[in-house]
């Protein structure tokens, strides 16, 4: 018992820092992404190649000015961006990262909370998410930031219907809630993407507007609320906010692969013979390698599309996706009825 506590933390403790690296060098790789499609050097001062580019903006942000607005709810305004990074890094927890690992006999798996929901899990935290910006924006008394929340709250509830919708199609494929068995129905080139296309699709879409990304980046657009509900954030409380959406970027690049693309599984992966050991850090990279690809995805779609209006944002969310996703989970269940 004692054992598996000491692995279960060491694998949580493994899991946020990797996140927070990633968020790191996301902020890196993103300005060279830009770079390069914009047919620009990206940044490339601080060290070779700009690799401690991401270590320079921590420094920057650490050591900024500390202000806080006089008429600002004090205990509210820190809790906003902590209760963001919180969540943000809580959502990783139920996610198969690989097959089980082998120590001295004994196997563990890959996984920090091996839950029968973790469906559930991921769209309970997800809905408290949310409140770490609006507490964010109406604690600054600023009335930008609260138009910046109040656009973030509608934005995030509104989008999470046509997500749940999706992934319910998910569910009634597979009978199961829980994350590893969905994986394991994925086995070798059984992806789930293969029989819901128009889900995934959904649930992509529904992802840039999740964490807020552009062309949905309309809770902190610069043109008509300045940044929105960060405003009147700095230094390491305004980093939180920013590092939380670059988490949240790799954690929907981790749950999209592993509900649609298989998860840790590759088509032939689990017949090279591989050790136990070798084979879970295979499977590992090779999740890893889809939520780069996603990342990717994310950071190609911001420096192309142009930012929607409101009106245009909530018209697809409410007018296109949730039919097109009600219409997905009625195609689905009848299939599996003339299927039996």
């Amino acid at each position: 018992m004692l054992t598996t506590i000491i692995y279960k933390t060491i694998l949580a403790s493994f899991i946020l820092i990797l996140s927070l690296v990633v968020a790191m060098y996301s902020t890196l790789v993103e300005r060279k992404v830009a770079g390069w499609f914009q047919d620009r050097h990206g940044p490339n001062r601080a060290g070779p190649w700009g690799l401690l580019q991401p270590l320079a903006d921590g420094i920057k942000l650490f050591f900024k000015e500390e202000f806080m607005p006089q008429t600002a709810d004090k205990f509210l305004y820190i809790l906003g961006p902590s209760l963001t990074m919180l969540i943000a890094c809580l959502t990783s927890a139920v996610i198969p990262w690989g097959p089980d690992l082998v120590v001295a006999g004994q196997s563990y798996p890959l996984q920090v909370a091996d839950i029968n929901i973790g469906i559930l899990y991921i769209f309970a935290i997800l809905s408290i998410g949310v409140y770490g910006i609006m507490i964010g924006g109406w604690s600054s008394n600023n009335k930008y930031a609260l138009l910046g929340s109040v656009r973030a709250s509608s934005q995030m509830i509104s989008y999470e219907l046509a997500m749940s919708l999706a992934i319910i199609t998910i569910v009634m494929m597979t009978g199961s809630l829980s994350l590893r068995e969905i994986v394991a129905q994925q086995l070798g080139f059984n992806w789930n993407i293969f029989y819901q296309p128009l889900g995934f699709l959904i649930f992509l879409i529904c992802a840039f507007a999740e964490t807020n990304r552009a062309p949905f980046d309309l809770p902190e657009c610069e043109t008509e609320l300045v940044g929105g509900y960060h405003t009147e954030y700095s230094s390491m409380k305004l980093g939180f906010y920013l590092f939380a959406e670059y988490i949240n970027m790799f954690i929907s690049g981790a749950v999209m692969a592993t509900l649609f693309l298989g998860g840790y599984h590759f088509p032939g992966l689990d017949q090279l013979g591989l050790s136990p050991n070798v084979f879970a850090f295979v499977s590992f990279m090779v999740l890893f390698t889809k939520i780069t690809i996603f990342g990717f995805l994310f950071m190609w779609i911001r420096w192309t599309l142009p930012r929607f209006r409101y009106d245009q944002l909530m018209k697809l969310g409410w007018k296109s996706l949730i039919p097109l996703a009600i219409f997905n989970v009625l195609i689905t269940g009848i299939v599996i009825l003339i299927s039996r």
